[in-house]
C-alpha cells in the first residue's frame, strides 16, 4: 500500500511539472507536450492532479478532450479502485 502512495505522489507531482511546463513552452512559442502524452500520464495516475493544475494555471481549460477527458478518466480510475478493493480479500 505504501508503494502505491510513493507512486500517486510521484506521479501527480509529474503531472503537475508537465502541465506547468507546457503552459510555459505555449507562452513562448516554444516546443509543446504533445497531448496525446498529458492524457498518458493523466491516465497512469496523474489525472486529480493534473485537472488541479489545469484549473488553477488556466491551461488547457477550452479543450473539450482535456475538460471531459480528464474527468472521465478520474471517474474510470476511481470506478477500479472500488472494484479492486472489493475483491481484495
Amino acid at each position: 500500500m505504501i508503494y502505491l502512495l510513493i507512486y500517486l505522489a510521484a506521479i501527480s507531482l509529474f503531472a503537475m511539472g508537465i502541465t506547468m511546463y507546457d503552459k510555459r513552452a505555449a507562452r513562448r512559442n516554444k516546443r509543446r507536450v504533445p497531448e496525446r502524452t498529458l492524457l498518458l500520464i493523466a491516465a497512469l495516475g496523474g489525472s486529480v492532479a493534473m485537472l488541479a493544475t489545469m484549473w488553477v494555471i488556466r491551461h488547457k481549460t477550452r479543450h473539450m478532450k482535456f475538460m471531459v477527458g480528464i474527468p472521465v478518466i478520474i471517474a474510470v480510475q476511481v470506478a477500479a479502485a472500488i472494484l479492486v478493493w472489493r475483491l481484495l480479500p
